[in-house]
């Protein structure tokens, strides 16, 4: 009987030993799988960090273009539109009615003044001529005669033997005559002014247009049109406009009496087409552009400027001495102001402020923030950060030139 109650005690506590020992193995695997996780997990992100640094460490460089920044004179200028306005422009027109018998310019041609252009029937008025000094010289027989007359009543007036009246009847005979004398002259003198203006010759040196009238033709003293049209090309001026807020500077230096140099280049602003000096300025600014008229000329040797062309005028208004110079494409923006990328030693690129003077067509001067010699980022600024790694595939001089 005790033998069977132990036994039955010993099956009682089998279930509760074996209980206990599935719990201590299941918070062992559990234990185990944790910590294969952490590892596996610790492992992943150190190898990730490894990739990371290596992907890092073996990024390519970016391509950039640098420009060496150049300490240089830079010329200040403003730049406005303009077109080319002729000193002088006649219209030639007739002076006497009459048969255009001969044109002897021909168009396009250039011509000095007093050079003979074309010729108007001059026989009429030769004419004229011929009758106005007969004339005179009928009127001239009569005061010869009349003043003979004249000294001898003056003889007989001494002697009593004329009454005073018939003297002085006579004496304003001979004014009279005196007068036609006088009249008969000036018909001489515009007969033979007449045939001055049959032969029409060039008022103005310079270019001719196109023929208005043919030969052969009946002209007009009366006519509109006239003859042919005469442009004066040298000198010839360029009348251009600048924003008001640069009166000030320009006017400042025309009142010194200094000589204001303007260049004139075509529509695109690439090609200089001649080099001539500020004239004046207009007396009054355009309310409605806000803009004000200056006059330059131009001595057009070789003809470079043509009436009523289009052109860009720079006028050079200051000349920074020694400034630091380098392309405008070098300058951003951001934030906080402009500023520069400099190619350190190393070859990575640092982030300049830089204040920024005048900027001129593809160049900036810049105040602060940069030295002479120190490489800038020219082109491919667009993808730097402060320290990226850069290589300079192309590396020049500033674009500015001395003199320009």
């Amino acid at each position: 009987m005790e033998e069977e109650k132990k036994n039955a005690t010993i099956k009682h506590k089998i279930p509760a030993i074996f209980f206990r020992r599935w719990w201590v193995l299941l918070l062992a695997v559990c234990l185990l799988a944790v910590g294969t996780y952490a590892i596996l997990t610790f492992a992943g992100k150190a190898q990730s960090r490894k990739t990371g640094q290596e992907g890092k460490a073996v990024a390519p460089a970016i391509s950039v273009v640098a420009v060496q920044a150049i300490k240089t004179d830079f010329n200040v200028y403003i730049t406005g539109l303009g077109a080319v306005t002729p000193l002088n422009t006649v219209t030639v027109k007739y002076r006497v009615d009459g048969q255009l018998m001969e044109v002897i310019f021909r168009e396009g041609q250039i011509v000095n003044k007093g050079d003979l252009l074309a010729r108007i029937d001059p026989r009429p008025f030769e004419v004229q001529l011929l009758q106005a000094e007969g004339q005179m010289a009928r009127d001239l027989a009569l005061l010869k005669n009349a003043r003979l007359d004249l000294q001898r009543y003056q003889e007989l007036w001494k002697q009593d033997s004329v009454p005073k009246q018939q003297l002085d009847t006579q004496e304003a005979l001979v004014r009279q005559l005196e007068g036609t004398i006088k009249t008969d002259q000036g018909q001489i003198d515009s007969a033979k002014l007449q045939l001055v203006y049959c032969r029409i010759t060039a008022p103005i040196s310079g270019r001719v247009g196109l023929r208005l009238v043919d030969q052969g033709n009946i002209v007009h003293a009366s006519d509109a049109n006239g003859l042919v049209v005469i442009t004066q090309l040298q000198p010839i001026t360029v009348i251009f406009s600048i924003p008001e807020d640069s009166l000030p500077q320009v006017l400042s230096r025309l009142n010194k009496r200094e000589h204001l140099p303007v260049e004139a280049y075509d529509r695109e602003l690439k090609q200089k087409l001649a080099v001539g000096t500020l004239l004046t300025a207009d007396n009054q600014i355009d309310p409605t552009t806000g803009t004000i008229r200056l006059k330059a000329i131009f001595p057009n040797e070789k003809n470079e400027l043509f009436p009523n062309q289009f052109v860009n005028a720079r006028l050079l208004v200051a000349v920074r001495r020694e400034a630091t110079v380098i392309p405008s494409s070098a300058i951003q923006r951001g934030p906080q102001g402009t500023f520069v990328y400099v190619v350190k030693s190393d070859m990575t690129v640092e982030m300049r402020p830089a204040s920024v003077g005048e900027i001129q067509g593809g160049d900036a001067s810049v105040k602060t923030g940069l030295s002479p010699g120190e490489l800038v980022v020219a082109d491919g600024a667009d993808r730097l950060r402060e320290g990226s790694k850069v290589e300079v595939k192309a590396q020049s001089g500033n674009s500015v030139q001395k003199g320009y």
